[in-house]
């Protein structure tokens, strides 16, 4: 990964950030449905997060898929470690999943 421009700056967004949101639009303007579901999820839960809008520079949208070997967006990362998409985080979020991971990682109380 090391050598790729882009990639080091995800890495450093990721590193800098306890909870970083890769999606389309911001967390006060959601362009898509999933993008939205997955703020909701994290303000639910009280999460700070940094949202990453990724319309403004096509290299990143494209960028952050290779990086986390994942097709689609958003993407969630929590202290540094990919956690998945949409569909994921509904899921753990509906089991108690996502604030365990959340209170075991320090993020929430």
């Amino acid at each position: 990964m090391s050598g790729n421009p882009l990639f080091e700056r995800i890495q450093q967004d990721i590193s800098d950030n306890a909870v970083v949101l890769y999606m389309k639009g911001t967390p006060m303007f959601p362009q898509c449905g999933f993008s939205a579901a997955v703020v909701q999820i994290l303000s639910d839960l009280g999460v700070k997060f940094k949202g990453i809008d990724v319309l403004v520079d096509p290299s990143l949208r494209d960028g952050i898929k290779q990086f986390a070997n994942w097709p689609t967006l958003p993407q969630l990362y929590i202290k540094g470690e990919f956690i998945g998409g949409c569909d994921i985080v509904r899921e753990m979020a509906a089991s108690g999943e996502l604030a365990g991971l959340l209170k075991d990682k320090g993020v929430i109380a």
